[in-house]
């Protein structure tokens, strides 16, 4: 993008976003999700049965503070109960913190007050003046309200502090606008309540190569160009079709960008899993692969074993169980670089296929569930990396929930900062990083601080929404009943393997031990699907997560975060409604394959579903285009017209060879919500020098 064009747009969204507060999801004070509690809540019992902030131990602490107010009048004491349990509501996080500015009272609602008015309100949508009405004169020992007032204070009345109710809503309270979050004395709720749901009607595909791939990732530069590997070790660059051109991808199999394949271990479960190009490629050259490698056949395969002593797991029964030494196949992160390849990285070729440096390694217990997917975060430009349970039947050894190792964890590291050897052994770190120092557990040193979120199988296939990089969305396989779609937050809990989905479990064994269901604030899935509920049993087998639609190609389609099983009979859209509530409706997608398709697609059976074989990957490239990636080969979401769906927002051209779309007002014109959320994003990415 141009400085100036990506000028005038920063400019445009500054304006819009002065009219707009940059709003994410629900979110508790201490960055965790909200999630309905294992246990009732006997203080905060409005918030049972609902999605909360609070479990049984931060309810008897506001239990207790609130005893120790002594508050004698019933009215006053009613109002400040109800202000200390909004520490459980789904958005604490913003009612208790303005400008990144820890509060002791949340943001109270004040719609007719201002900075320059004394006038007094009685409305009951003004909170702040209820408070003050109420409480002015009552006496609250240890009261919240003390802001700024010395310890040895011994005022207990708000008029003691304030002389006016102006003056204490000056400070405690906050306009009631659109899509504003205070706290008027009730759960909160922002003013969007949904809309009439309209899902697509079906989703139309052309296949455009018959190569199979595991993964792709579009080129940093912008272009149509996009790297694929296969999971036999080998990365190439190729150029993508335009939309309707009716050509296929274009690469040359025998000239790799990048070959590993003499250090790729390749079977079932097992090969190249992940590939990301620096945030700043286009300066550096710096291109990172994570794959799966066997000690016995590679001298450069060494790392520590993940069962041992520090998790009660013994290396030596691993033979016995999973074949082979114990660890004998290792999961590692590498980073290699096109630079010396070329003046203009951009127009690189090829990588080096010495490693520049070893980011990760570490021994595997068994040889399935080790995920492996490494993508940056384009909003903090940090590495993540996925990994599973480690394999076995039920996580016999209870990693997922163990936080003194990282099977069955979603983790973040800076490749940036690169420790000293000393660093390294002192911290106790698997390789050549740094911790990011809002890292949930970065400062306990009994847990690890690699960790972002954990209680996971396998998650597989990831993604940040491209249009608000606050949504980080992952597929996790499930055991034998659910497969899930988790929505991640910092230090979440996803609940394996005392839960999987929805569902309590009971593994078969558990030399490991087990986690109680109360023990853990268990997030639940906010998509997925049973088995039994894909046709028939048999026709389900792990889900691939996906992303959100957010091309022009099919308006219908915007905003629906698509996703699929693994035997690539079925795909779905989710639809966030009310908007950033993180709550998701869903539904299955029929989809078929364009006649007018680059490479005809097989059908199943004489069906009108396209043969896909198995859906190993969703990817999207720089147009914002969603690709399935399947053993049969590489498919594009394409006009739905193309497949005769019907689209209300699509307009077809009839003199045109292949019909065109135009987006929805939705679509063709951000909303004000957007527009800041693209702007939060792109001032984080000129702070960290993406630009």
């Amino acid at each position: 993008m141009g400085g100036f064009a990506f000028i005038i747009i920063l400019f445009g969204n500054l304006l819009l976003l002065l009219l707009k507060p940059c709003s994410t999801l629900p979110l508790c004070t201490d960055s965790t999700f909200p999630v309905k509690a294992n246990t009732t809540l006997t203080f905060c019992s409005s918030y049972n049965g609902t999605a909360s902030c609070c479990d049984s131990a931060e309810d008897l602490n506001l239990q207790t503070q609130f005893q120790s107010m002594n508050i004698s009048n019933p009215g006053c004491a009613a109002i400040v109960k109800s202000i200390l349990c909004a520490k459980c509501d789904p958005f604490s996080a913003e009612l208790f913190t303005v400008k990144s500015t820890a509060r002791t009272v949340p943001v109270l609602c004040n719609s007719t007050v201002s900075a320059n008015s004394t006038q007094t309100n009685q409305a009951s949508d003004n909170f702040c003046a209820k408070v003050w009405n109420q409480c002015s004169n009552v006496s609250i020992m240890n009261s919240p309200f003390a802001t700024g007032q010395p310890s040895t204070s011994k005022s207990t009345e708000l008029t003691n502090f304030w002389q006016s109710q102006s003056g204490f809503c000056n400070t405690f309270g906050g306009a009631s606008l659109d899509d504003s979050v205070c706290y008027d004395g009730a759960q909160v709720t922002l003013n969007n309540t949904g809309t009439n749901l309209s899902f697509p009607s079906g989703m139309c595909l052309e296949q455009i190569s018959n190569g199979s791939y595991m993964n792709m990732v579009p080129h940093p530069d912008g272009s149509s160009r996009a790297f694929f590997a296969n999971p036999q070790g080998q990365i190439w660059l190729a150029n993508i079709p335009e939309q309707g051109s009716g050509g296929t991808i274009q690469l040359e199999s025998s000239v790799p960008f990048l070959d590993l394949s003499n250090y790729v271990y390749y079977d079932t479960e097992l090969g190249l899993t992940g590939i990301a190009p620096h945030p700043n490629f286009l300066q550096n050259g710096r291109f990172f692969a994570a794959f799966n490698c066997d000690k016995a056949s590679w001298p450069g395969c060494v790392g520590r074993c993940s069962c041992n002593s520090a998790i009660n797991c013994d290396p030596s029964n691993l033979p016995a169980l999973s074949g082979g030494q114990p660890c004998q196949y290792q999961s590692v992160i590498a980073e290699y670089s096109a630079n010396g390849t070329t003046s203009n990285i951009s127009s690189a070729t090829s990588a080096n296929p010495t490693e520049v440096r070893r980011i990760f390694t570490m021994g595997l217990p068994f040889t399935n569930h080790h995920a492996g997917q490494i993508l940056f975060g384009p909003a903090d430009g940090y590495l993540y990396f996925m990994m599973g349970d480690g394999g076995g039947t039920g996580d016999p050894y209870n990693f997922a929930q163990n936080k003194k190792t990282l099977l069955g964890k979603i983790m973040r590291f800076d490749v940036d900062t690169i420790p000293s050897a000393a660093e390294i052994n002192q911290l106790g770190l698997w390789g050549n990083y740094s911790i990011p120092s809002d890292n949930p557990y970065y400062e306990d040193s009994s847990l690890l601080p690699e960790i972002w979120a954990l209680g996971f199988r396998n998650p597989w296939r990831c993604s940040f929404d491209s249009l608000k990089p606050s949504y980080f969305m992952c597929g996790d396989v499930g055991q034998e009943v659910y497969e899930e779609v988790d929505l991640i937050t910092r230090g979440g809990n996803y609940g394996w393997r005392v839960y999987e989905g929805p569902y309590l479990y009971t593994p078969p064994t558990s030399p490991g031990g087990n986690t109680s269901a109360n023990s853990i604030r268990g997030i639940f899935p906010v998509m997925g699907y049973n088995h039994s509920s894909v046709n028939k049993q048999e026709n389900a087998a792990s889900v691939t997560g996906g992303y959100f639609y957010r091309s022009t190609t099919d308006p219908c389609m915007y905003g629906s975060y698509v996703y699929a099983d693994l035997y690539g009979a079925a795909f779905w859209a989710g639809i966030e409604n009310p908007e950033d509530s993180g709550i998701f409706n869903q539904s299955l997608m029929q989809f078929t394959c364009a006649a007018d398709s680059p490479i005809k697609c097989t059908f199943v059976n004489g069906s009108s579903y396209p043969t896909l074989g198995y859906v190993l990957s969703l990817a999207e490239d720089n147009n914002k285009d969603i690709y399935l990636i399947t053993s049969s080969g590489v498919y594009r979401i394409v006009a739905p017209s193309r497949c005769s769906y019907t689209c209300s927002k699509e307009t077809v051209t009839p003199s045109s060879p292949s019909p065109t779309s135009t987006p929805s007002s939705r679509t063709s014109r951000l909303s004000l919500r957007e527009n800041a959320i693209l702007l939060c994003a792109s001032l984080v990415l000129i702070l960290l020098g993406f630009f």
